[in-house]
């Protein structure tokens, strides 16, 4: 006898035309948004028994201020249905950042109990779905907090002139700026643009040989463009390609096809800090992503192969950059 599921799951999916308000909670069409002014509670229906099945809800919470940040802590009360190879494809609980779409995690099953998660901004979206079928306890209890600000970091020091600085000290401040107008600005502020046309203004003292040869006209574009080249391809997502069964660790199964194209940092860091001794190319970004796949594991008792498409979780670099790793003392 089949259990009807049409009223909890009436109960948990929100379809409301207008937006209302109540407690706080802001309930749209598609997400309920909550304030967050304090620490609060968000949970499975009918925690800590039995989750209702076909259910959907999303969380959107929103802090007070641009400047918040908000930690959600999971109750180590954690069981949702488990994972099909390991992946969690039918009743699962995900957390998402709301600019940009990165999922944060993604978890189900009850061996282990998600560890804390921090929004990047002042918002974070919760995702609970379950399908029809086996539905589990407790379910899951999250308690979200509002970190508290960092304290306004005290006024810097007058800058030194660039002039006063030593060589290592101005190597260090000009390569961190990406345009000429940049450099010129820091080096002179009051007369930067009188010292680009006079950087540019050929005198009979300094011409050299290459004056005379027939060549376009040099500008600050130019320099600009080669700087921006060395960024562009020096430390940047590239395509890798990956093994599946070494990426994954899975030792018992084949996947066809057997690797696949990942965004991954690669380049050098020649041009980073001057007094770093291990500076490495490592990603600021990642974004993991689905892809299906063809698995293949021998059956139990050697009764031929099992084939399956499944989806398989991978990393991809979106954002890179150069990172000292051992910095002198």
């Amino acid at each position: 006898m089949h259990e009807s599921v049409a009223e909890s799951s009436h109960i948990s999916k929100i379809h409301h035309a207008s937006t209302k308000e109540q407690n706080g909670v802001h309930e749209s069409q598609h997400e309920k948004v909550l304030s967050v002014t304090g620490d609060g509670i968000i949970q499975s229906p009918d925690f800590p028994n039995t989750y209702p099945r076909n259910t959907v809800i999303v969380w959107r919470l929103v802090a007070v201020t641009e400047s918040s940040r908000i930690q959600l802590t999971f109750d180590p009360r954690f069981g949702l249905e488990d994972a099909e190879d390991g992946i969690c494809k039918y009743d699962y609980v995900e957390v998402e950042e709301p600019v940009g779409g990165v999922e944060l995690g993604r978890w189900c099953g009850s061996e282990m109990v998600p560890g804390p998660q921090v929004s990047k901004g002042n918002q974070i979206l919760i995702r609970f779905v379950s399908d029809e079928y086996f539905p589990s306890d407790p379910g899951f209890c999250i308690r979200y907090s509002l970190l508290q600000q960092r304290q306004s970091e005290p006024e810097a020091p007058a800058m030194m002139p660039a002039w006063m600085q030593s060589v290592d000290v101005l190597s260090e401040t000009v390569a961190g700026f990406s345009t000429m107008e940049e450099v010129m600005k820091y080096l002179e502020p009051e007369r930067w643009q009188v010292d680009m046309e006079d950087l540019y203004k050929p005198t009979w003292q300094v011409v050299g040989k290459s004056f005379f040869h027939q060549k376009k006209s040099r500008g600050m574009v130019d320099l600009n463009l080669l700087r921006e080249e060395v960024r562009l391809y020096s430390c940047t997502p590239r395509n890798f390609s990956v093994s599946l069964r070494e990426e994954l660790k899975r030792t018992d199964a084949i996947f066809w096809p057997s690797c696949l194209l990942v965004k991954r940092c690669g380049g050098n860091c020649a041009c980073c800090s001057h007094n770093c001794y291990d500076c490495q190319c490592s990603p600021t970004k990642v974004a993991k992503k689905y892809h299906e796949v063809l698995m293949l594991k021998h059956r139990a008792g050697g009764r031929g192969l099992q084939k399956t498409l499944t989806d398989v979780l991978l990393e991809h670099h979106e954002e890179c950059s150069c990172v000292c790793k051992n910095d002198s003392d």
